[in-house]
């Protein structure tokens, strides 16, 4: 299979479903394993590992074995990737997508180059379409909640062609809202790695929110 083709498959995970991707931030080992396997059940297919500042290696590690469990089942990515350390430790642990907070044109080309997908983030139109023309295969607005549905639409309509995605603070109250103004993606954190519920292990409530967000999205 060829890098482009790879690339073409990764983003088809990416948005099936609705688009759901679930961010984990500073969750890693048994926990990790078991929240996710909670929430594909949910049917969840993406899965973004954050590289926190310090916990680098143990992201890497945790995407190795997310993918040595559901190897091509879901798409396994690596969110805050703002520098190539951060970008060679994710390509060597598997990843196959790169998600980034900013638009940095050298770690969009490097992405690409390396032949996986390339997620960067942007706030304005100016951000967004340098960007795309970058080689950005997706373009997550950020902050997306704080910024609101109609910011999204009014930044969104211009650039029907540019796929862009919701992240940051999106919920069940306001994913329709989004995905009206033209998300074709929701990057969504603690509402489906919810913190409480995985320290009391009840993970069955990881699945019924996962179900929520999918069905909402497909919707």
């Amino acid at each position: 299979m060829t890098e482009s083709a790879k690339s073409e498959k990764t983003v088809g995970k990416l948005l099936s479903n609705g688009g759901i991707i679930a961010i984990s931030r500073g969750l890693y080992g048994d926990d990790l394993l078991r929240s996710v396997e909670a929430i594909v059940n949910g049917g969840v297919k993406a899965v973004e590992i954050a590289f926190e500042k310090g916990r680098e290696h143990a992201a890497a590690g945790s995407i190795e074995m997310l993918k040595n469990r559901f190897e091509d089942e879901i798409a396994i990515g690596a969110g805050t990737v703002i520098d190539e350390e951060r970008l060679k430790a994710a390509f060597n642990a598997g990843a196959e997508y790169i998600v980034s907070p900013n638009t940095d044109e050298r770690i969009i080309v490097k992405t690409k180059e390396l032949g996986l997908v390339s997620i960067p983030g942007a706030m304005t139109p100016t951000e967004l379409i340098r960007a795309y023309d970058c080689g950005a295969d997706i373009i997550k607005l950020f902050p997306a909640g704080a910024l609101g549905p109609e910011y999204f639409k009014a930044v969104a309509t211009p650039v029907k062609h540019i796929g862009i995605a919701a992240v940051g603070g999106i919920t069940l109250s306001n994913l329709a809202a989004f995905k009206a103004a033209g998300a074709c993606a929701f990057g969504i954190s603690s509402s489906l790695f919810d913190p409480k519920l995985i320290k009391a292990g009840r993970f069955d409530e990881l699945t019924a929110n996962a179900l929520a967000y999918t069905e909402l999205a497909k919707g």
